[in-house]
């Protein structure tokens, strides 16, 4: 599920990108714009990300229980799961609380991300310049920025596929519920360990990105970066 989601992810990102008339050497996005590129390509990713999620989540329960296993796999959960709710009531259910997740959530993941390597790059330099050390650290800061811009969305999302009181109900009224009977706290359950869970995963994606990124370039030099240079349409702060 993870590897497939960063694949669309990064795929439509640079799909955005090139829709929003960037031209690596010609025109360049600003940090807002590259950061809504991310906005938008999380949207897209959470489509297909939303069928993990739920099984990933039935499975976990199942396997946390001491009751009569269910289902006997990951292929059979889903088979269950379509056969008795339907693929979109039963795939999709908790759509709308990954929208709301992953939208904001990858609207910080890029533009935070970016934002760190814009800032590294020398004066006349460009992104290629930028040693591994920026792209983790970018990347760690990404990945706690992803998940504290609408944490809440998650843990809604969480109870809505796990928990069979709110399987039926919209994302507002189980959000107002948890709200209600445990607070802001009960919607912020474990967004420390899960951020500092995050930031060397996330280094390590970006830093991996780069990486095949510079082996592309090997065989096409005209691969390039979404900041390449420091200048044009962003200017170099004194």
């Amino acid at each position: 599920g993870s590897m497939a989601e960063n694949s669309v992810l990064f795929l439509s990102y640079g799909e955005v990108r090139r829709r929003l008339g960037e031209k690596p050497g010609e025109k360049e996005l600003t940090i807002f714009e590259l950061a809504c590129s991310g906005a938008v390509a999380g949207g897209i990713a959470s489509f297909f990300l939303n069928p993990f999620e739920v099984i990933k989540v039935q499975m976990q329960v199942m396997n946390s229980s001491n009751a009569v296993r269910q289902y006997n796999g990951l292929i059979d959960c889903v088979v269950q799961t379509v056969q008795k709710e339907g693929i979109v009531k039963g795939l999709y259910r908790g759509q709308t609380s990954l929208l709301l997740r992953e939208i904001p959530g990858n609207f910080c993941w890029y533009g935070v991300y970016e934002s760190v390597c814009f800032s590294q790059i020398p004066e006349g330099g460009t992104k290629r310049d930028l040693g591994i050390s920026t792209h983790l650290l970018g990347g760690a800061s990404a990945g706690v920025a992803y998940w504290t811009a609408f944490y809440p969305a998650d843990t809604v999302g969480s109870q809505i596929r796990a928990n069979p009181l709110y399987a039926n109900r919209g994302f507002v009224p189980v959000f107002l519920d948890i709200l209600r009977t445990e607070g802001w706290m009960g919607l912020y359950r474990g967004w420390g360990i899960t951020a500092l869970r995050a930031a060397p995963a996330h280094a390590l994606i970006f830093a991996m990105y780069e990486k095949t990124m510079d082996f592309f370039r090997q065989f096409d030099p005209q691969v390039e970066d979404s900041i390449d240079k420091r200048s044009g349409s962003i200017s170099h702060s004194s």
